[in-house]
């Protein structure tokens, strides 16, 4: 029977980062400056991974103050009453070639749906201070709109100012607990 294994993430060598259409055009990228998130798995087998993350809504950094003041304002987030964005895992299917299809539940405003992301793992290695790490490529896409994040404004032109689709990106280094 192989032991349990716990990996916590590294938050120095990661980013949980997202993209969003803006005027139907370009892309605005931001990323959530705070977060934490533990893997259990069997030995090193991440197929077998028990996940679960959270990130404070408010550490949302787009480098732009009033957009971001806008995305912590009850408009979007509203930070003030929901604090945590969480995810947790309940399978991690391994489709060979160090891909993996990641489902779970995202809860952002308390509002919970299913979400499943593509996942590659990029392996484990031994640092030069002795520690074993592992680290992944997350990426995947949800609709902002099921979780309550409804605020856009009509575009004179047509369309409109922020996309619904938001496309998730992710870089996780986890270390491996003694």
């Amino acid at each position: 029977m192989e032991t349990k294994t716990n990996w916590v993430i590294d938050p120095t060598h990661s980013k949980i980062s997202f993209k969003v259409k803006h005027l139907m055009i370009t892309n605005v990228e931001g990323n959530f400056k705070e977060f934490e998130a533990t893997v259990c798995t069997l030995g090193n087998d991440f197929s077998t991974s028990l996940i679960s993350f959270s990130m404070n809504a408010a550490s949302i950094d787009t480098e732009v103050a009033d957009r971001d003041a806008h995305l912590k304002s009850a408009d979007f987030f509203d930070v003030a009453n929901h604090p945590k964005i969480t995810f947790e895992g309940t399978g991690l299917k391994d489709l060979g070639d160090d891909m993996y299809e990641l489902t779970g539940n995202l809860t952002i405003k308390e509002i919970t749906h299913p979400v499943t992301l593509a996942v590659e793992h990029g392996g484990i290695i031994t640092d030069s201070w002795g520690n074993i790490k592992t680290g992944f490529s997350i990426a995947g896409m949800i609709n902002r709109k099921d979780w309550g994040l409804n605020w856009n404004a009509a575009l004179e032109a047509g369309g409109v100012l922020v996309g619904e689709d938001v496309k998730i990106l992710c870089e996780v280094e986890f270390v491996k607990q003694a």
